[in-house]
């Protein structure tokens, strides 16, 4: 019997969307304001949700203490109060946008789980914005 068990958990970040092998020009006609030089600013929302089989023994899928310290040490700690694009290594190279996003938070998370278990992340921009990534 597979059952989902979520997480919900909350950091702030600024990020510029931009690319260094475009010109101004193209960058703001493809980002507009998202390609601010000084930056901006996300109360990003997350949920964490983790399917597979209730354990016979515990009851659990998994110990919601153990997902609540994965998250706060693989994203929260990482990501919160953070410039992405200057103080987190994955966005060195790489355009923090929501979708980029999800995927580093997904890979993170999903490297210190149990492989039998699937995970599914979605991650809010805004109230109204927001994306999700299960690994496909």
């Amino acid at each position: 019997m597979k059952v989902t068990v979520s997480r919900r958990a909350h950091f702030n970040a600024a990020h510029r969307l931009y690319r260094k092998d475009w010109n101004a020009e193209k960058n703001n006609a493809v980002f507009g304001k998202c390609n601010n030089p000084n930056f901006h600013g996300h109360n990003y929302e997350l949920i964490a949700s983790v399917t597979g089989d209730i354990d016979p023994e515990t009851g659990y899928v998994i110990d919601i203490k153990v997902l609540k310290d994965l998250i706060k040490s693989e994203v929260e700690d990482a990501f919160d109060h953070k410039n992405l694009n200057l103080e987190v290594p994955e966005f060195k190279d790489l355009n923090p946008t929501a979708e980029n996003i999800v995927v580093i938070i997904y890979n993170k998370l999903k490297a210190k789980l149990d492989s039998k278990l699937d995970l599914e992340i979605t991650l809010y921009e805004t109230p109204r914005n927001f994306v999700k990534y299960s690994g496909e």
